[in-house]
This record gives C-alpha cells, structure tokens and sequence, in this order.
C-alpha cells in the first residue's frame, strides 16, 4: 500500500465510521464546515465592500485573501466538507474499501448540512451591524449576479477547475509534514480559485444565503430559488468530477505502480 493509499484509507476510514456510529455527530461537524466558510465569506464581503471605497481595484483581492482563510478554520477544527469528501470518499470507492451507494449517502448528507449550517451563520451576521445597510454596489451583490448569469456549461466546468483547486489544498495538509508549508499550500489554491469566480458549490451556500437575508437581494434579478437550485445542482457534479476523477482517482492510479515515483 503508497503512503498515498494509506492517508486514503485512514481519512476514509474516520469519516464512514462517525457516519455509521452517530449521524447527529456527522451531522454537526458538516454544519460547523459550512458555518466556517460562511464566516470567512461574510467578513470578506465586508472587507471587500470598505477597501472598495478607496481602492475598488483591490476589493477582489481582499475578500480571496480572508475567504481562504476558512478553508483553514475547516481543516484545523475537523469539519466534514463535502467537496473534500468529493475527493476522499471516491477515491475510497476506486480502492473498494467504500461502496458507490454508500459515497452518493454520505456526500448527500454532508452536502445538506453544509448548506444548513451556511444558512444559519448567513442569517446571524444579517442580524449584526455590519449588513444592515448593504447597497447594490456591495461586492456581494456583484458577485451573486455573475454567478447566477453563467450558464450551465460555465458552471459545470468552473466546478471542475475549483475543486480541482481545493483538493490540490487538501492534498498538501494531508502529504505535507510542515505545518507553515501546509497553510501556504491552502491559501494560494484557495485564492486561485475565487480569484478566478470559478464555482465551489459549499461557497455559493455562503454567499448566497448571506444574500438571502438580505434587502439587498432585491438588486438581483436573476436571485429565485428555480435559478439558484439549477446552479448549485450543476456545481456540484462539476465539484465532484473535479475532485473524484481529476484529484482523486488521478492520484489513486498515479500510485498504483512499483517504482518509487509515489506521494509521500
């Protein structure tokens, strides 16, 4: 077995063990995954939104920098994010260590959570002071009504290349024996992709629900719930086929071989 297949297996191996023992626990700890996003998505909103009143070009900068961050929160403080588990649990599968059926249950259920735990932390900040007068030039509203204009074709491919982003994160704190490098690894790929607006289906639950509540949602025509689940549904396969085949299975087959050209 690579030391590749090992780290696999164990993280596996964690993750269908607290499913099958406690779903509440599982249950939580994907909640806690989608709150930490929504978290470094509100303040960036909000840094955004301050910097752009003197240097508008950086706006972008300033929320891709804080977002990364929660990316951060998720690996310190063990939440279960379904686009990483996009990554885990397929490759799992490839091993035959996890049935399909199995993966499609748990990356449902993580998925729902993430979305519930997004929506409860987007409704607290909107009770705070910081959104009580977001405006329609507020780099959310900006950012939302991009979104919600792409077709489907961007947004399938966009979900590809963003999770291919993230799982290039995960795969540095899962390999990477150096703590300072392992950050490093995570806020340059996490920046890449939303410096590119490319499509991460468990962001989108951040911003969008942070919109939701909102007054400011009335700036976005496109903002209905037919068009919204019709992106988040195309996100997600892209999300996965990124991380399942172009990360995970990827690298599963990278390593299946007797030389010692291996992730260590």
């Amino acid at each position: 077995m690579s030391p590749f297949q090992e780290k696999i297996s164990v993280a596996v191996s964690k993750k269908e063990a607290l499913f099958d023992e406690s779903l509440g626990r599982y249950a939580l700890r994907s909640m806690y995954a989608g709150a930490y996003l929504t978290m470094s998505t509100a303040v960036g909103i909000i840094g955004a939104d301050v910097i752009a009143s003197q240097f508008p070009s950086l706006s972008r900068f300033v929320f891709t920098f804080i977002f990364a961050i929660g990316l951060v929160f998720v690996l310190i403080f063990g939440g279960e994010l379904a686009t990483s588990n996009m990554m885990y649990l397929t490759t799992g599968a490839y091993y035959k260590q996890i049935s399909w059926k199995k993966v499609t249950q748990m990356l449902l259920y993580c998925t729902f959570f993430n979305f519930v735990g997004a929506t409860i932390l987007a409704w607290l900040f909107n009770q705070s002071f910081s959104y009580l007068n977001l405006s329609d030039k507020s780099f959310v509203v900006n950012a939302v009504t991009i979104k919600l204009g792409k077709s489907d074709w961007s947004n399938f491919i966009e979900g590809i290349t963003a999770n291919m982003f993230v799982n290039m994160a995960i795969l540095g704190f899962m390999l990477i024996k150096e703590q300072s490098a392992k950050f490093f690894v995570i806020i340059s790929s996490i920046f890449m992709f939303v410096f590119l607006i490319n499509e991460h289906l468990v962001a989108n639950f951040a911003s969008f629900m942070l919109l939701a509540f909102n007054a400011a949602r009335t700036n976005v025509d496109t903002f209905t719930i037919v068009n919204i689940l019709r992106q988040w549904i195309v996100v997600f396969f892209g999300n996965w086929l990124g991380a399942g085949l172009f990360i995970g299975i990827a690298y599963a087959w990278l390593n299946q071989t007797k030389t010692n050209h291996l992730e260590q």
